[in-house]
């Protein structure tokens, strides 16, 4: 099993969810990729069984802008297959992700799970996004 972990961070609170993420996939013998929004290749991820996305929240709870580039450019190309979306944010209560995921299921995938962190991920959050990871 292909599992692509594309995500942005501000501060590292993204990126340490992406990397827990990396590291159970990996401990349950998944074929794993990981990499930057900013340099993601969008066809090697849409390919992977299970894409995982991460951002943190920015301005009004929106996707990071590199985020958001990289997923406007693959959500023609998501349907029928299965996401997993985890962020960050500060203020607000995370809509950006609710919203994320309505684009999701909106654009055909199936929505297998979502992990928000309040700043910096505590360890709830941590083993949530291992479990997907290595689900």
């Amino acid at each position: 099993m292909k599992v692509a972990i594309v995500y942005a961070t501000t501060t590292g609170n993204t990126q340490a969810l992406a990397q827990a993420a990396e590291e159970a996939a990996k401990a349950a013998g998944r074929e794993v990729s990981i990499s930057e929004a900013a340099s993601a290749d969008g066809d090697a991820t849409v390919a992977a069984d299970l894409i995982m996305l991460g951002s943190p929240a920015m301005g009004s709870e929106q996707l990071e802008d590199s985020m958001e580039e990289f997923f406007s450019g693959i959500e023609g190309k998501i349907s029928g297959k299965k996401l997993v979306l985890f962020g960050s944010y500060d203020w607000g209560d995370g809509q950006f992700l609710r919203d994320w995921a309505d684009r999701v299921t909106s654009a055909g995938a199936t929505l297998a799970g979502c992990v928000q962190a309040h700043l910096a991920p505590e360890d709830a959050d941590l083993d949530a996004i291992k479990k997907l990871a290595a689900a």
